[in-house]
């Protein structure tokens, strides 16, 4: 594996909007190639008020950071539209979506059937047979092609002028007028009863596959945005919502109301967010997390809008509508991602704004070198329009985003949210992996790993007393030993008289005998001594256990109650969590374990994990894991990056400051909000997922760079030199956007590998 850092410009991520500002997505129509992003990126920015302005080829669309205004929108519009571009309504563009493979093929069936016609004679050429059609018939093939198909690279070629810069269509409207041109001088100028050589079959074909090249292109997009469509089809378009008078109405989704009570039917897709009322199903969740099991749902359960119910019948209560929905969120992280631009993106940009004037130079310099070569003008000029077509730069402009968008496409349905580009770009460089410890590595709850009775009496019966006189109690270590009664078939009966003793433990009555659960520090103060069980203890708190102890009132021992048993509690690691760090480990990457618990229950849980020591951070301040992360990252000394995850609120500071931040989506907003990658399913798996689709797609990215430059920088000299004819050179130069296009959308096909879900 290459991870060697891509060399690229600083990012540039779009600022959050101010108090007093908006966000505004525009769609762009009539982009063809890099440098027009650059130029309908220049007009956004000189509108007033505008704070930033990324322009996506891919997804020909403008996302802009501006002052609010109530004019805002009108003006970024006159600006795409003054630049020589237009602006796509939303209702368009969701019909363009779901339009047919062959939408648009019209013109390109138009040009092919004209062109035809003027090819023959050259492929007639190869059998050996030599014929050519009359030129005013090939003038009256060639001209509607040139004119009336071609008429748009007039148009936005006129528009490049007059903002001073160039673009592919401005490189394709002066080299097939040339090719036009010329075989009408050549056809005017001719001795009578002469047949000359002429090109307008260059001129039609070059125009016919640029045409048919980004019709193939906007096949491939629709492709690559097919991952966001398919999260907007997630949302049934009406909710079963239970009135106040009992009955039941089929409501549009946009109008449910937080606190509505909702009928979901089994097979049907859940609304809303919302929490089980009434009722028991399973949930397929799929689409939104990864996961391929159901997830069994009873009362009080979470039920996420978009998933799909099982076999129950449930009521639910909304908890969240419209943008605050789970669904809303996800697809809103999975936009952004596509919307921004990536790093190396900026370099690309950067290279287009010059690439197109010096082709116009270098296609000068062929036309006057061979016309100084002694060559008739003809050939010069044939040779120079050659160089126009192949210099063509749409693949530039494609290669980065169409792969981001592919990528973020795929992982998103994996259950991996990449909310921007930097954060796909950097994965892949990871060298160091921290971990927070509780909810991340582990289950985040205490379990009771150990229940010891003194010696002689029944475990099963203390630890029934144990879960009874507790049953009543929400604290976490009391519902874990009730839990672990339960699990073991144990009888779990009603206390009398419970009594909580704030900080130390609580007393009542089970089966009318008095009893008390007991923190050491209780045992202390009431000087009872835990005798048999002292040993056990030092073990437990050794391997950072936290202890509460089973005492029986009995007036005549010390402190006037007697020790029965010992609990031990600690948190459990997360299933197949070890394995997935193993995993990690053999990319290979240096794992830290960055933890407020002591020491001694943080390093217990690192062994657990297979850990070593020297790997675990323990009493680490929430303050103070940002310091650490910091600290690592410096000890990379910039070769390589630094991933951070984490779950809660105080491991935000700590995901900002590492080069790549992984939420858990089972955690908190705050650390979504800070990292750049959430993890919808909480699987520790889904961090060696993560750096893998970033390692692919970023070497997706390499590629198509390395191919689009390949066709430029290669097709160049060869068409100066005479090697590549107007015909050929248009042929490279669609094929090298189909051919971006298509290297992108094989990450379609990627899968988290099977080496990392080890209970599959």
């Amino acid at each position: 594996m290459n991870n060697a850092p891509l060399q690229s410009a600083p990012a540039e991520a779009c600022p959050l909007p101010g108090p007093d500002g908006q966000t505004l997505d525009l769609g762009i129509e009539g982009m063809t190639c890099a440098s027009c992003v650059s130029r309908v990126e220049r007009a956004l920015k000189k509108v007033p008020g505008v704070e930033a302005a990324t322009v996506n080829l891919a997804t020909e669309s403008a996302r802009i950071v501006m002052q609010a205004s109530e004019q805002g929108e009108a003006l970024l519009r006159r600006a795409v539209r003054d630049a020589g571009y237009g602006v796509r309504e939303q209702a368009l563009a969701d019909a363009q979506d779901q339009a047919s493979p062959w939408t648009g093929f019209g013109p390109v069936a138009w040009g092919l059937a004209l062109s035809l016609p003027l090819v023959l004679p050259m492929l007639a050429e190869l059998l050996g047979r030599h014929w050519m059609l009359p030129a005013w018939l090939q003038f009256l093939l060639a001209t509607p092609v040139q004119f009336i198909l071609g008429a748009h690279f007039y148009k936005a070629g006129w528009y490049a002028l007059k903002a001073r810069t160039g673009n592919m269509d401005l490189l394709v409207a002066v080299g097939t007028s040339a090719g036009w041109g010329l075989s009408m001088w050549l056809w005017l100028t001719a001795k009578a009863g002469v047949v000359p050589h002429l090109y307008f079959e260059a001129s039609a074909v070059v125009i016919t596959l640029v045409m048919l090249g980004k019709w193939l292109e906007l096949r491939a997009k629709r492709q690559t945005t097919s991952a966001i469509r398919a999260l907007h089809a997630l949302r049934p378009p009406l909710a079963h919502v239970v009135l106040k008078s009992g009955e039941t109405a089929d409501v549009p989704v946009a109008e449910v109301l937080r606190g509505d009570v909702v009928v979901v039917l089994p097979g049907e897709r859940i609304p809303v967010d919302g929490q089980v009322l009434e009722g028991r199903t399973q949930v397929d969740e799929s689409m939104l997390t990864g996961e391929p099991l159901p997830v069994a749902k009873e009362v009080g359960a979470s039920l996420t809008g978009g998933s799909i119910n099982g076999e129950g019948r449930v009521l639910m209560r909304v908890t969240a509508v419209g943008r605050d929905t789970v669904l809303a969120r996800i697809i809103g992280l999975v936009e952004d991602a596509q919307a921004a631009k990536a790093p190396i993106q900026r370099l690309v940009d950067q290279v287009s704004a010059v690439f197109v004037p010096v082709v116009m130079v270098v296609a000068l310099a062929t036309l006057v070198g061979w016309l100084l070569a002694g060559q008739p003008l003809e050939l010069a000029l044939i040779r120079a329009v050659a160089v126009l077509v192949i210099a063509c730069p749409c693949a530039l402009g494609l290669a980065t985003p169409a792969a981001i968008m592919a990528g973020t496409g795929v992982a998103a349905r994996h259950g991996i949210l990449i909310k921007d580009a930097q954060a796909l770009e950097l994965a892949h460089r990871a060298k160091v992996v921290a971990f927070d410890k509780t909810g991340t590595l582990t289950v985040g709850q205490p379990r009771l790993v150990a229940f010891e009775p003194v010696p002689g009496q029944p475990r099963e019966d203390l630890l029934a007393v144990a879960a009874s006189l507790q049953s009543g109690s929400e604290h976490p270590l009391a519902r874990a030993v009730v839990q672990a009664a339960r699990e073991e078939g144990l009888p779990v009966a009603s206390p009398q008289n419970v009594q909580a003793v704030a900080g130390r433990g609580m007393q009542g009555e089970v089966n009318a005998q008095r009893h008390a659960v007991a923190s050491l520090r209780w045992l202390e103060e009431l000087a009872v001594p835990l005798g048999a069980l002292q040993s056990v203890a030092e073990q437990q708190q050794a391997r950072g256990a936290t202890l509460s102890v089973l005492l029986k009132h009995d007036l005549a021992a010390p402190g006037g109650y007697q020790v029965q048993a010992l609990m031990a509690f600690a948190d459990e690691p997360k299933a197949g969590a070890r394995e997935a760090l193993a995993a990690l480990r053999a990319r290979p990457v240096q794992l830290r374990i960055i933890s407020g618990d002591n020491r001694a229950a943080a390093l217990a849980m690192g062994a657990r994990l297979g850990l070593a020591p020297e790997e675990v951070m323990a009493e680490v301040l929430p303050a103070d894991k940002a310091r650490r992360v910091a600290e690592l990252k410096a000890g990379l000394h910039g070769q390589g990056a630094v991933v951070m995850v984490g779950d809660g609120v105080n491991d935000a500071p700590a995901l900002a400051a590492a080069d790549v931040g992984m939420a858990m989506g089972t955690g908190t907003d705050v650390a979504m909000h800070a990292a750049g990658v959430t993890l919808m399913r909480g699987d520790v798996a889904l961090v060696a997922a993560a750096l893998d689709i970033s390692h692919r797609t970023v070497l997706k990215i390499r590629q198509n760079l390395f191919w689009a430059f390949v066709y430029n920088v290669a097709g160049i000299p060869l068409a100066a030199l005479g090697y590549l004819s107007p015909v050929v050179a248009g042929a490279a130069m669609a094929l090298s956007s189909v051919s971006v296009m298509a290297n992108a959308l094989t990450l379609k096909r990627w899968r988290p590998p099977a080496s990392l879900h080890p209970r599959a």
